[in-house]
């Protein structure tokens, strides 16, 4: 009689053979190689842009809300606080920079009229960044000035040289 082990395990031999890369998969290895690294600098600022797009969204969703039903007496202050814009335009004769301060000066001191608590937390929130940016233009404007005038006197000064040179001869 003949028996079959059932926890033996046949001997056969095998090995793994790897095929070659097709000329496509070497493409393809070789773009993600290259762009390996720009897909991680995209990613870097996707990741810090996501929260602020997300934000900005959620404002859009809040104020389409707002805007569909609104609190009472908001839409009458919002035409007052539109027709200040549309008057600072009309006082902003000349510069197109009046034509994009006075309008939004007036908006903002009509909505600072109309919501006084909103616009102490903003001037509160806002004030130092706009104090640094200033400043950060104010240095700039500087050193542009001070190169300016530094490149300026140096070509007086080599002027001077040159027609002092010219007297002597």
């Amino acid at each position: 009689m003949f028996k079959l082990s059932l926890y033996s395990i046949p001997n056969f031999e095998s090995k793994y053979v790897e095929e070659p890369r097709s000329p496509l998969e070497e493409g393809i290895s070789q773009l993600r190689k290259y762009a390996g690294p720009y897909t991680y600098w995209f990613q870097d600022a996707y990741n810090k842009t996501k929260p602020t797009v997300d934000a900005a969204i959620q404002q859009g969703i809040a104020s389409c809300e707002i805007l569909q039903n609104p609190p009472p007496g908001f839409l009458p202050r919002l035409g007052v606080i539109g027709f200040s814009g549309i008057l600072g335009y009309f006082f902003a004769r000349g510069s197109k920079l009046k034509k994009l301060v006075y309008p939004i000066g007036f908006m903002s001191i009509t909505a600072s009229v109309y919501y006084p608590q909103e616009a102490f937390e903003f001037a509160q929130v806002n004030g130092e960044k706009l104090y640094d940016w200033g400043l950060r233009v104010f240095i700039i404007l500087e050193d542009v000035w001070k190169t300016y005038f530094k490149m300026d006197a140096n070509q007086e000064k080599a002027e001077d040289v040159k027609h002092s040179s010219k007297q002597r001869k």
